[in-house]
């Protein structure tokens, strides 16, 4: 397991610089930010991307599933003189607004959708549509499962979270890999989550398109802009020809970036 995700503030803090140097360029051209502007992550754990947006004046709020990072993210926005709303539930049961001003302008759910029950997808990316204003925008990224840690292998420990590829292995052979190389129970119980969700860029399309998304902007990224604070390696899009290799183009997608709006009804 990486240093960053046992320091929870460098972990705060990295998220927080990769969100204030690419998300609001990306961002831009569909959304002016604003003290108006109401933004919600989905799976927000310490806040980090949030921070930039509370710092342009937006109206923030963060929901996760664990009460210790929605403690850090208090934590953590308190020190940066920020403010913010920040609610430990699960999304699938948080209740809908009521009104037009109570829903969002921007819905970010990044690394995410990977750890999301193939059978609660649907429901997931419906629910989402509640909480987005009419002309709202939902910003989506995830790693390509078949890229090379598209597993997510690299929150484990030892041998096993440094080798690419291997959640590809057949599953029983990945768990002795696992357990082997010293990963706990839940490490274990949390990679063979994110084996099953398998999220493909193939189906994460179909699956927006069947629910009532429109693809507004999409990018997909050879090197992940987040590793500019992870590794110091500056981001890069993939060739337009490769990005268009339907399936392959998952094996080196290391991430890719959604901008969705909800389809408009034909009168």
């Amino acid at each position: 397991m990486q240093q960053r995700h046992l320091n929870r503030k460098q972990y705060f803090c990295e998220l927080a610089n990769t969100a204030r140097t690419f998300y609001m360029e990306y961002l831009n051209t569909y959304i002016k930010l604003t003290p108006d502007t109401r933004v919600l992550e989905i799976g927000c754990g310490e806040g980090g991307n949030l921070l930039p947006f509370a710092e342009q004046g937006c109206k923030v709020t963060g929901i996760d599933i664990c009460q210790t990072r929605i403690n850090e993210a208090q934590t953590f926005f308190t020190e940066y003189h920020q403010q913010g709303t920040f609610i430990c539930q699960n999304f699938l049961l948080s209740e809908e607004p009521r009104t037009e001003n109570e829903r969002y302008d921007l819905v970010l759910i990044h690394d995410v959708i990977e750890h999301i029950e193939p059978s609660n997808k649907r429901d997931f990316l419906l629910h989402i549509k509640h909480f987005l204003k009419q002309d709202g925008i939902a910003f989506f990224g995830f790693p390509a499962w078949q890229n090379p840690f598209g597993g997510h292998q690299q929150i484990s420990v030892g041998l096993a979270s440094k080798l690419p590829f291997i959640h590809l292995l057949p599953k029983p052979l990945y768990k002795v890999l696992l357990k082997t190389s010293g990963a706990t129970a839940s490490i274990i119980g949390e990679l063979m989550s994110i084996r099953a969700s398998r999220v493909t860029i193939e189906n994460f399309e179909r699956l927006v398109s069947e629910v009532g998304y429109t693809i507004c902007k999409r990018t997909l990224w050879l090197i992940n802009p987040h590793y500019k604070q992870k590794f110091h390696i500056n981001p890069r899009r993939q060739w337009t020809f490769f990005a268009n290799i339907p399936y392959l183009r998952n094996f080196y997608t290391t991430s890719a970036w959604y901008l969705l709006r909800q389809t408009q009804k034909q009168s």
